[in-house]
């Protein structure tokens, strides 16, 4: 039996739920999510993600992430560099990456979730 494949229509405007604070803003920031397809073993996990302006912290330490600005505006900023991204850039944050965003326009990105064995 082959496994069925997964559509979502308009990411820009799917609807994603609730937002609620975003436990590691340093700035009172929400979030909502909602994930689209994961895998039978559970290990990756496509959704979108939403956050409000503000800045937070981050931290890769169950999963790494991939993922794609749909709209916004944001600067995501490490130990070793700091880029601005906004709709169509692509971001690879690998298990342990370790920084902080600055959400200067409400953001949607589409995320890709590999979690660690």
């Amino acid at each position: 039996m082959t496994p069925e494949f997964a559509v979502a229509m308009n990411l820009a405007k799917l609807e994603i739920g609730t937002f609620a604070p975003k436990p590691t803003s340093t700035t009172g920031q929400q979030e909502a999510s909602t994930a689209l397809w994961s895998s039978a073993d559970g290990r990756l996990e496509v959704g979108i993600w939403e956050c409000t302006e503000g800045h937070f912290t981050a931290f890769r330490e169950v999963a790494a992430e991939k993922c794609h600005i749909i709209t916004g505006r944001v600067t995501v900023r490490d130990d070793s560099q700091t880029r601005d991204l906004g709709p169509g850039d692509f971001l690879v944050m690998p298990l342990g990456w370790r920084g902080e965003w600055t959400v200067h326009e409400r953001v949607r990105k589409l995320y890709i979730l590999d979690r660690a064995k």
